[in-house]
């Protein structure tokens, strides 16, 4: 028997197709009157912040379009100046993990109710973690108030999600999975749910490829990453998730890309300490052999990018990163050491084979 101890965090949730219509129901049901929309300024992402505004009437006080990769502190509070200025009594947060880590990092500083509208499969929005980035370094905070009021899921805005993203942001949920499976607060649950979003993930990734359309599979990858968000947001995360902390809030490496890059040795580093998760997981997508292998070839068949180089890292800043990935104790089942790590980034950077 394995000890454990247990406290559910899980936003209400809804999920289908066409959901973003309940928005304003959401919004009359939390009675609040003044909402502030937080995006990108991407075309798409404020294309559909209007569709949304428009739905709420006068209920839209006004949309912030400042999020951007890693939430730097300096854009929180320029948008928590926008939202007093606006009088914003809720939030409601449009598109991927930038976008709604920033209304995560305002509705605790705000206490108000919070409505994540997830267009990627990042899965922030089921966390009550928050990463904000200070002075070049991007540090982690965990707190009940952190996790938003509500979650919808509408499938059909993933449709518009170009293949390059849906592939990078459903490997950066399977890495919230894999690591879930080896975290010293692992419980029968989420264990459960780890194994079913690796295996949801996988085979609809899989299918996008060649059926970017496929209603079934977009969905399927949708709520692996919700399984893969409740996993993030109920256990510690270990080497993999430090290390593109590391590179992303210090080196300016993009967010899924980098999680993609860093997943499979990751894996490796800790295939040995965590021989029965790895087993674990090649038995949920029926791979026989190495887990780590069968992540990397994944990533070549779906033609992701495979190597820090490839994003833009600097091979001199390979030590600097690897110390400090091993700087801070963190839970990890194999020991950090400073020589592997710098391994473990040097085969990432030249993207090689993780074994």
């Amino acid at each position: 028997m394995r000890a454990f101890t247990f406290e559910a965090h899980i936003p209400r949730t809804i999920l289908g197709s066409g959901t973003i219509s309940r928005i304003p129901d959401e919004i009359r049901r939390l009675n609040v009157e003044r909402v502030l929309l937080i995006t990108e300024s991407t075309d798409r992402q404020l294309a559909l912040s209007k569709t949304i505004g428009d739905s709420l009437g006068s209920h839209c006080a006004g949309v912030c379009a400042d999020a951007v990769m890693h939430t730097p502190l300096e854009v929180t509070e320029k948008a928590l100046e926008t939202a007093l200025q606006v009088h914003a009594d809720s939030l409601v947060s449009i598109g991927g993990g930038s976008t709604i880590g920033l209304g995560k990092a305002l509705a605790v500083r705000m206490n108000v109710p919070h409505v994540a509208v997830p267009t990627t499969y990042a899965g922030s929005e089921a966390t009550p973690i928050l990463g904000e980035t200070v002075n070049g370094e991007k540090k982690t905070r965990s707190d009940p108030r952190i996790l938003p009021t509500t979650i919808i899921y509408d499938i059909d805005l993933t449709l518009s999600l170009p293949l390059s993203l849906t592939f990078t942001s459903g490997i950066n949920a399977i890495a919230h999975c894999v690591e879930a499976l080896h975290s010293e607060q692992i419980n029968p649950l989420i264990e459960s749910l780890a194994l079913q979003g690796i295996s949801s993930l996988y085979s609809s990734l899989q299918i996008l490829k060649d059926a970017p359309n496929n209603m079934d599979a977009r969905g399927q990858a949708t709520t692996g990453a919700w399984a893969a968000g409740i996993c993030l947001g109920h256990v510690g995360m270990a080497l993999h998730h430090k290390l593109c902390h590391t590179l992303g809030g210090t080196f300016g490496l993009p967010h899924s890309e980098t999680h993609t890059v860093m997943l499979p040795y990751a894996m490796a580093y800790n295939a040995e300490a965590a021989s029965c998760a790895m087993r674990s997981i090649s038995n949920a997508i029926g791979y026989d052999g190495n887990a780590a292998k069968a992540i990397w070839e994944l990533e070549r068949s779906l033609g992701t990018v495979r190597s820090l180089q490839d994003l833009g890292m600097k091979k001199d800043d390979l030590v600097k990163a690897a110390t400090l990935a091993g700087q801070s104790r963190y839970p990890n089942p194999a020991p950090l050491e400073h020589g592997k790590l710098l391994n473990l980034l040097e085969n990432a950077f030249y993207g090689r084979p993780p074994i």
